[in-house]
């Protein structure tokens, strides 16, 4: 559940559009002058607030449109969780951020919902920021299945579209450490357009347009709440990847906010190195196929996968490299592949040892008319078109989550949380999706410059990823790759991976939760 233009045209781009651009830096950025907030609109936005903290929108037509979409005012709860060993007491408040540009036209409303603990001292009480990945995710995913005060269950009889809804009290909220806000992108969730500009709506849905709207709403949310001086972390899941690194890019260079921390699940980093024809997207997905034939005979760990790990780098990769124009080389490494994901060896040589997603999932078990789930291959459903020459099947893993989640979210957003928006929720937005801009070129999108970069500009910030060993969509032996890969000041003692049983939502398995959470709590203290 996951760019950067050529520098001069994202400089072109985002110095005529985007307001709170972070400018896609070359190799010797530097800081834009941006001494006030800024907007994707290409413009600064009016700095004032209206009810519920956001601002007052401009005049004439836009106006008008504005107020026929405006969402209702913050609701603020007083809520109460009984967890084993404590009873938690925070105030939870449902709304949202209004950004404008600088003539103060309204241009879109960024929904969350924040929880804060009652008593805690705001100066030093830390407070996390959020969000999901897609693009066109909302943060439901985070809150009702990791990280919220209340949970959803993921697996087991949850893991069904007729599942109950019902949350449940989460033991392993991260609460106890730390406050929590939760953010919807424009088009997720309840997070919406009031612009009628076709043209501003687009800079919304690109890769530096919409790490920038985010950046800009935790700051705002930041200054309404008095939280400038909190301890401040950021984390993303996913496509969040993308977006996580840019948003604290953002922060650093352009809002005056400094983070501490960026906590990574399940991230895709670069899109470069692992799509198309580049052989290291093989390199990368090796070890997570490996892993999903060695579970379906017993408890697996990342320990139990260093010799995939170093036959990945290794000879693997050396007879990849050597092509199929070397026929010994190539065959040698199509049977090694099919003894270790016990794919069939002639079907294998047939694919030259070199599996894409799609086809791994169709083929591990295809002689039972199953597919492999891309969110966590160790789950498999039925092929709905099991004789059919395409691949014509969804996700097992992912898609039955959706019916039960979205009715979770919006009953806790309008019974329990009393905010009561018109229209519908948007869990996962076919719509953003489809008109996101990645960009075009020779850089498609990626986040490990920022990340290189945020990590040299402040030594005391820290990154922490966590991924499922069986997650085919963002596997996690892509992300070691890329941390090896950074120079020594971005060493262990800053960057940790961790590496859990289970999918792209780890998190959905209690012992891989509880684990991560202990790693997370390790870095906020």
């Amino acid at each position: 559940m996951a760019n950067s233009f050529a520098t001069r045209l994202a400089a072109a781009l985002l110095v005529a559009c985007l307001a709170t651009a972070a400018r896609a830096e070359d190799e010797a950025p530097q800081p834009s002058p941006s001494p006030s907030a800024q907007a994707p609109g290409g413009q600064n936005p009016s700095g004032q607030k209206g009810r519920g903290g956001r601002g007052e929108s401009g005049s004439g037509a836009n106006a008008s449109t504005a107020e026929q979409h405006r969402l209702p005012p913050d609701s603020t709860t007083k809520q109460s969780v009984a967890l084993p060993g404590r009873t938690l007491n925070f105030s939870a408040t449902a709304g949202s951020i209004r950004v404008f540009d600088d003539k103060g036209e309204a241009l879109a409303d960024l929904a969350y919902t924040s929880y804060q603990l009652d008593g805690a001292e705001k100066a030093n009480r830390p407070v996390t920021f959020l969000f999901n990945g897609g693009p066109g995710s909302a943060s439901a995913w985070l809150q009702l299945g990791n990280v919220g005060p209340w949970r959803l269950p993921f697996d087991g009889d949850g893991a069904v579209s007729s599942a109950s809804p019902e949350l449940q009290p989460n033991a392993d909220t991260w609460l106890d450490f730390t406050d929590l806000v939760f953010i919807d992108p424009v088009g997720t969730g309840y997070s919406r357009f009031v612009t009628t500009s076709e043209e501003a709506r687009k800079r919304f849905f690109t890769v530096d347009g919409d790490a920038n709207s985010v950046a800009l709403v935790v700051r705002r949310w930041l200054e309404k709440y008095d939280r400038l001086t909190s301890p401040k972390y950021v984390a993303g899941e996913s496509y969040g990847g993308i977006r996580g690194p840019k948003v604290v890019r953002n922060l650093q260079m352009q809002q005056g906010v400094g983070v501490r921390g960026l906590i990574l699940i399940s991230p895709v980093l670069d899109f470069r190195d692992y799509t198309g024809s580049s052989i290291l997207q093989y390199v990368a997905s090796l070890p997570t196929m490996t892993a999903v034939a060695r579970q379906a005979k017993g408890p697996v760990t990342r320990e139990d996968l260093a010799d995939v790990e170093r036959y990945a780098r290794g000879d693997f990769l050396l007879d990849l490299v050597k092509g199929q124009a070397d026929t010994e080389a190539t065959t040698r490494l199509a049977d090694k592949v099919a003894s270790l994901t016990g794919i069939d060896q002639a079907v294998s040589r047939r694919l030259a040892g070199r599996f894409d997603i799609g086809e791994f999932r169709r083929e591990f078990d295809r002689k039972n008319g199953k597919v492999t789930g891309r969110y966590d291959a160790s789950v498999e459903g039925f092929d709905p078109y099991p004789d059919s020459s395409y691949f014509r099947f969804n996700d097992p893993s992912g898609d039955p989550l959706m019916a039960p989640l979205t009715s979770a979210a919006v009953d806790l957003t309008t019974r329990k949380l009393n905010w009561r928006p018109d229209g519908s929720y948007h869990l996962l937005s076919e719509t953003v999706n489809k008109a996101w801009e990645f960009g075009h070129g020779i850089n498609p999108a990626e986040s490990v410059t920022q990340l290189r970069q945020m990590l040299a500009l402040d030594p005391k910030l820290k990154l922490l990823i966590g991924h499922g060993l069986f997650d085919l969509a963002t596997p996690y032996f892509a992300s070691k790759i890329i941390l090896d890969q950074l120079p020594a000041f971005a060493g262990p003692a800053r960057t940790k991976l961790a590496v859990y049983p289970g999918g792209h939502m780890f998190y959905s398995r209690d012992s891989s939760r509880q684990a991560f959470r202990k790693e997370v709590e390790a870095l906020v203290k």
